[in-house]
């Protein structure tokens, strides 16, 4: 197993210099778990923020050989949790396969004031068996 911490060009850029966008964690087979960090995006609205979150998602992802279809669990912070329906909205056009794993939590504030939502998610991709 080897794991390679990342910071993909032309992807999304870490906000601060104290952590990593992805961590890989391949196996001998080529096959690998994606941990991706909290993403957060521009933004007034809810849904926008949420679309900003998930076009950067992608870009990492495809960084490492992934798709959001490849995503297996996903984590959401919300600062208001009523809002809900509305991010599902959205998150049903980026994952529209089988749902991942997931969570949702309701958070007093994040990251950025601006922030009303934050990202995360861990994404499989397939080794040379696979194919």
């Amino acid at each position: 197993m080897q794991v390679t911490l990342d910071n993909p060009a032309g992807a999304p850029q870490p906000a601060s210099p104290y952590y990593s966008q992805v961590a890989r964690v391949e196996h001998a087979d080529g096959s690998a778990l994606l941990f991706v960090s909290g993403q957060i995006a521009e933004g007034t609205t809810l849904a926008e923020q949420t679309r900003g979150i998930f076009e950067g998602l992608d870009a990492l992802l495809r960084a490492h050989g992934a798709t959001p279809a490849d995503i297996i669990n996903i984590r959401t912070y919300l600062t208001d949790i009523s809002r809900l329906a509305e991010y599902g909205a959205v998150r049903r056009e980026y994952l529209t396969g089988t749902p991942p794993t997931s969570m949702t939590f309701e958070v007093p504030r994040l990251f950025r004031a601006e922030a009303r939502i934050e990202i995360e998610v861990v994404a499989a991709v397939a080794g040379r068996e696979s194919l």
